[in-house]
């Protein structure tokens, strides 16, 4: 992906947020690749609970969301000393919001374990390490068009997840969404957007643009 001239902060931070299989990884390669900052992913493979997680949701949820929240922290600590410029794969808020919060619903978390962990959120992101993005960029689509993505991906332990617990994440995504006010917030929508295509990056540029330099504007749709 070749570079677009922006008129964006060199030191911003804009993050991704959607459900899984909405393609955030991919757009975060090459949007940082347009913007020509760099790339901060979720850490997945060496996750030593995650497979153990998709087999019993109530023994290892605890765990699971403790480590996603502890290794959130270490890439947020590490991007503030390098002094920004990033595009980033998930948002710790989602962590809280959807994750943590389905397992609690569910009772595959205690609400002991979710206090604590709640507790923790907390007082990380009061933290100077902790800067809040410039925009969100949230990424949406219908469900079909998600568990499609999914399927394609080929993950064998999410495939043979439920399709209610899928829904059920979709569905929660919407809610969240719709509260969320901690940042501006750019909707895509997967079904009206390549991330492959140079016209639909400079699109998103633009957007971003828009957010950053008009303190007005919380919210845009893209589509």
């Amino acid at each position: 992906m070749e570079a677009v001239k922006h008129e964006l902060r060199t030191d911003s931070l804009f993050t991704l947020a959607g459900t899984v299989g909405v393609g955030k990884s991919s757009l975060t390669n090459r949007l940082a690749e347009a913007l020509e900052m760099k790339p901060a992913f979720e850490k997945v493979e060496g996750n030593p609970y995650l497979e153990d997680y998709y087999d019993d949701f109530k023994k290892w949820s605890f765990h699971l969301q403790m480590y996603f929240l502890a290794e959130r922290f270490k890439q947020q600590k590490h991007m503030h000393e390098q002094g920004m410029g990033y595009v980033q794969d998930r948002s710790i808020y989602e962590d809280v919001g959807i994750f943590a919060q389905l397992q609690y619903d569910q009772g595959n978390m205690t609400e002991r374990d979710f206090n604590t962990y709640h507790s923790l959120f907390e007082a990380m992101v009061m933290n100077p390490y902790f800067p809040k993005p410039d925009v969100l960029i949230y990424i949406d689509g219908s469900f079909e068009s998600i568990m499609r993505r999914i399927e394609e991906r080929g993950r064998e332990m999410e495939i043979q997840t439920p399709r209610d617990f899928w829904l059920d994440l979709h569905q929660r995504y919407q809610i969240w969404i719709n509260q969320f006010n901690e940042c501006p917030v750019l909707h895509l929508d997967i079904d009206y957007y390549d991330c492959f295509d140079p016209d639909s990056i400079k699109s998103i540029v633009r957007a971003l643009e828009k957010l950053q330099h008009d303190p007005s504007q919380r919210r845009l749709y893209l589509s």
